[in-house]
């Protein structure tokens, strides 16, 4: 009884493709087995095995049509019993069901965080006072045709959004209004723009400045030897300004190339900013600034890229220097927070301070509190936007906190740091 299941099982749990060759080859040979048994010769076995195989194959082929077609109706049934509001809620974008009359016949979860609750049947028109909304749904009942309109939101964030719009089926009365959300791809578009002026700007102020020059050189003081002098010190001064702010450029494109290649050096800070400061301290003096050093005793190691820390803290303080040398001294400590807990370094300088409007804003590139200071001292807008992307790739986080009169700090905090 055993054997018995055991076969059964094995020839029942087999694919039909697997099971057709193994009940052909079963019925060949018991037939050929009677046929031999009872004097013949086998020849009427094997037609008759054959005729036999072919009903087989035959109803095997059938079987097969069957289940496929089985399997194809299942989804087909599911899916008709699914209801708009059960496919509106998977839509992740905001969206709404109307009829002719404009009335809300449904609108999905994003649609109600986005706008504001809204009741069913409650006027379309209401909730959208705006124009353009309100000619894209006269023409879309109008016309039965899909419409499309870019629409910006103000309120109570200024949001850009796509309407699709387009009729539910023939003879439903019934319109879908789908809100794609543009503001990121619009952000980002305005930032590329932006970005674009800005290099060609400061790009163009020392080209046309050397520009200017040549001709000067070449035409009136061709024989003059002090201007000469005086006019090529100044278009060297250009060009280094578009020499650090093509490095500049290429130095942010590389840090954004790589933004999730997290770096995995053992650096030690306490050596790393000493050897900072030591580098600035002839432009420290050039400023009239003393930079005073305040490191803990204990090591303070990270897992960084030593070159792009080295980096992030000349900038630091080469600008506490510039523009704090008001405050005639600058003050670079180091921090931990105990093991386990990180560290920080904190750059502050006690000059004129930055006024609480721009500190949001002084890591976006080209931005820049006083134009004219920022130029004399010889900076390009982009350095606290490469700080912010070191940063970000080696997981620290930089804070800014000024006071006008008072100062400025400059925190940055690294995670994981070692007592």
């Amino acid at each position: 009884m055993k054997k018995t299941e055991e076969k059964k099982t094995v020839l029942g749990d087999t694919a039909p493709g697997v099971r057709l060759p193994v009940a052909a080859a079963l019925a060949l040979i018991t037939l050929i087995g009677v046929d031999l048994f009872h004097g013949g010769n086998g020849l009427v076995a094997l037609g008759a095995a054959c005729a036999f195989l072919v009903g087989l194959w035959l109803a095997n082929a059938e079987a097969k049509r069957e289940v496929k077609a089985e399997l194809e109706e299942k989804p087909k049934q599911a899916i008709d019993r699914l209801t708009a509001p059960q496919l509106g809620a998977a839509v992740y974008d905001p969206l709404y069901i109307m009829n002719e009359a404009r009335e809300v016949a449904f609108a999905n979860d994003a649609a109600q965080e986005a706008f504001g609750s809204v009741a069913m049947g409650a006027s379309l028109q209401l909730k959208f006072r705006a124009p353009e909304v309100q000619e894209l749904l006269d023409r879309l009942v109008s016309s039965n045709q899909p419409q499309r309109l870019d629409y910006l939101e103000r309120v109570p964030v200024e949001r850009a959004y796509r309407i699709h719009a387009a009729p539910i089926g023939e003879g439903t009365g019934l319109f879908i209004l789908l809100f794609r959300d543009q503001s990121e791809t619009r952000r980002i578009e305005k930032m590329r723009s932006d970005f674009i002026a800005n290099a060609s700007h400061e790009l163009r102020t020392p080209l046309a400045s050397v520009s200017g020059f040549i001709e000067t050189l070449r035409g009136p003081a061709r024989e003059d030897a002090k201007a000469r002098d005086h006019f090529l010190t100044i278009m060297h001064e250009q060009t280094s300004r578009m020499a650090r702010l093509i490095d500049d450029l290429l130095s942010l494109s590389r840090l954004e190339m790589k933004p999730f290649s997290k770096p995995s050096e053992q650096v030690e800070l306490n050596r790393l900013v000493s050897g900072v400061v030591d580098s600035l301290n002839h432009i420290a003096a050039e400023n009239n600034v003393t930079i005073e050093l305040d490191m803990p005793q204990d090591p303070l190691r990270i897992s960084g890229n030593k070159d792009e820390l080295v980096q992030v803290f000349q900038n630091l303080i080469e600008n506490a220097c510039k523009y704090g040398s008001d405050g005639e001294r600058v003050i670079v400590k180091g921090q931990t927070h105990g093991r386990g807990a990180g560290c920080s370094i904190t750059v502050r300088d006690f000059g004129p301070g930055i006024p609480q409007e721009h500190i949001p804003r002084l890591t976006e590139r080209f931005y820049r509190v006083d134009v004219e200071t920022s130029r004399a001292q010889k900076g390009t807008g982009l350095g606290l936007a490469i700080v912010k992307h070191i940063l970000s790739r080696h997981d620290a986080r930089l804070s800014i906190r000024s006071k006008v009169g008072e100062g400025s700090s400059f925190t940055v905090s690294f995670p994981g740091g070692e007592k």
